[in-house]
């Protein structure tokens, strides 16, 4: 038996001339992992980092390919770690307008939409099993205001309206080497992150209960 599982990445934005998510994607397209419950193959997507385009992109993609698990990609500059995210908010606040010159501010995702959803991944299970692989990971808690948390509430609006027979949720990752080297700034090889996301990939693809592992912060 095949379960599909569909892996989005954004377009650089806010100056990059890359973006690790895309990059990643790239690379996971047509994986396939055997196991002795069948095989879990990853379908992947580019998606514009634009609000609003970006969610229809992912639907289309979502008929295209008729995923079993969908699980969206994105930048986050700063973070040491690989970080499944626990909730998406219905806000768009951008600090910064988006590849088409757009800057939501104080707007929601969906107009009279739940004020959030909790991701349906078992990313605590995900990020221990990539811990136990010497990548460093750990649970977050915001997904931010931009797009990436603009198309993570998107997704969950989906699978919640139109798909309720699709799993998914949202993993943010740091940086690339070459995006840093004129600033200050941590970083992940392209090879780890690809790495992670297998195993996030397989994770999610088998374990639809997550395990009880203390991960909440202080702030």
């Amino acid at each position: 038996m095949e379960t599909r599982v569909l892996v989005t990445g954004f377009e650089p934005f806010g100056g990059e001339t890359v973006n690790p998510a895309l990059e990643a994607v790239k690379k996971l397209e047509g994986r396939v992992f055997e196991d002795a419950d069948g095989s879990i193959r990853i379908v992947a997507a580019a998606i514009p980092t634009v609000f609003g385009k970006s969610i229809h992109a992912l639907e289309k993609a979502i008929e295209s390919e008729k995923p079993d698990v969908v699980i969206c990609v994105g930048q986050a500059g700063g973070r040491y770690h690989i970080t499944p995210e626990r909730v998406a908010i219905n806000a768009d606040d951008a600090r910064i307008p988006d590849n088409a010159g757009n800057q939501p501010v104080d707007s929601p995702v969906v107009d009279g939409g739940p004020v959030a959803y909790w991701t349906q991944l078992p990313i605590k299970a995900m990020v221990k099993a990539i811990q136990e692989a010497g990548i460093p990971a750990s649970v977050s808690n915001s997904a931010g205001t931009y797009v990436c948390n603009h198309i993570f509430y998107g997704l969950m609006h989906l699978l919640e309206t139109k798909y309720p027979e699709v799993r998914g949720g949202f993993i943010h990752i740091p940086f690339l080497p070459e995006q840093v080297v004129n600033r200050e700034a941590p970083c992940m090889s392209l090879d780890q992150i690809v790495h992670g996301l297998e195993i996030s990939v397989q994770v999610a693809a088998r374990q639809q209960t997550d395990i009880r592992m203390a991960a909440g912060k202080e702030s």
